[in-house]
């Protein structure tokens, strides 16, 4: 992938688009004078030898390829020409056919990085518009490959699933890490004791599945056969409700999706 390729990134100031700026500059896929970003009010201290903007379109004027990181409600006013361009939207809910439709261009991509962007360890999974080339896939591939691992998947729905799946993802092991860490916390331990526990112990399962590839159900049924204080406690966490628990919150995060982009 050539380093020539200019990028344009609306909404480059803020977290997502800025994380995916700084892996895709670091990896060399582009060149920081081929960047482009747009910023709301202040410009960042960031990309000094990239072009920043506040107006939308001449960012995309000056870009072969437009990735659209803003939230959803700031896209609906958003008026932005690609003129058959190539766009990534990392937005969640908006449609193929809504992001074709507003920007003019047949070749557009949904695609849904995760917080893990900002380590280079987002897993990423995106679906192409039927008019997009086999060098904008490898466009694709490359921008997201730069932040961790990709899949291209073969419905919108599948997409809108991954929303809540991959794309909050990381906000689950920090949600089980917090009930960890208050429970250490009543039970006498000092709160930075605590927070170094449950952080290591995150991190460390994080690895190990890395690592190991295994099916997680395999991982935990080792565990269960060893009918030691890890399968008591896998046993009183699936007794309280769980996996239920996880199946009612990915099924309102994929009822939201769809809710979202039924509204553009």
């Amino acid at each position: 992938m050539s380093v020539s390729l200019r990028i344009g990134i609306v909404g480059g100031g803020g977290w997502l688009g800025g994380a995916i700026a700084s892996t895709i500059v670091d990896s060399g896929l582009v060149d920081p004078r081929n960047l482009c970003l747009s910023y709301r009010s202040r410009q960042p201290d960031r990309f000094p030898d990239s072009f920043w903007t506040t107006d939308s379109q001449e960012l995309a004027d000056r870009s072969d390829v437009i990735l659209l990181s803003i939230r959803p409600d700031d896209w609906h006013p958003l008026a932005l020409d690609a003129s058959d361009k190539l766009v990534i939207s990392v937005m969640a809910g908006i449609r193929l056919g809504a992001l074709a439709e507003r920007h003019k261009t047949g070749r557009v991509v949904r695609a849904l990085p995760n917080a893990a962007a900002e380590v280079g360890k987002s897993y990423t999974p995106w679906i192409g518009a039927n008019d997009i080339t086999r060098d904008d896939r490898n466009v694709v591939r490359a921008i997201f490959e730069t932040c961790g691992s990709e899949d291209e998947v073969a419905r919108e729905s599948d997409i809108d699933y991954l929303t809540g799946l991959s794309g909050s993802g990381p906000a689950f092991p920090a949600l089980l890490a917090a009930a960890m860490m208050r429970d250490a916390v009543i039970r006498g331990l000092p709160a930075e004791v605590a927070r170094r526990a449950v952080n290591a112990v995150i991190s460390g399962a994080g690895r190990l599945l890395e690592r190991r590839n295994e099916c997680p159900d395999d991982i935990v049924q080792t565990f269960l056969d060893y009918h030691g204080t890890t399968a008591a406690a896998i046993e009183g966490m699936r007794a309280a409700g769980f996996d239920a628990a996880v199946g009612e919150g990915l099924s309102a995060a994929f009822k939201k999706s769809v809710g979202m982009g039924a509204v553009s």
